[in-house]
């Protein structure tokens, strides 16, 4: 009866996991002061919600494979939010046009 009882909670553990990948991936604590050299830096972020699984809104700054869970309402938090996406969406459209040109000269360049 017991090695049928752990196969049963290992198989319900087994399939939680794969329902819920980000379970134990949660901010169970978040700072409210970031050192201004951790926010320079950021490789990227995520935004974790206070919904479903995860019980506290965060930020979660990602530096060389490290996490860092911070409060989202923190101002210097939020300029190096705004500032990524700017740089982020800047640099995609910048290579867009680079392509569209290299594009069109290569069909000039056939015909």
């Amino acid at each position: 009866l017991v090695p049928l009882i752990s196969v049963l909670y290992l198989t319900l553990l087994l399939l939680f996991l794969a329902l819920f990948p980000g379970a134990f991936d949660c901010c169970m604590q978040i700072s409210d002061e970031i050192p201004k050299g951790i926010l320079r830096r950021v490789e990227r972020f995520e935004i974790q919600k206070a919904d479903g699984l995860c019980h506290l809104e965060a930020v979660i700054l990602h530096i060389k494979g490290k996490k860092f869970c911070v409060n989202p309402w923190n101002r210097k938090v939020k300029k190096m939010m705004k500032k990524m996406k700017h740089k982020i969406h800047r640099s995609k459209s910048h290579v867009r046009k680079q392509r569209r040109t290299k594009i069109t000269k290569q069909k000039e360049q056939k015909q």
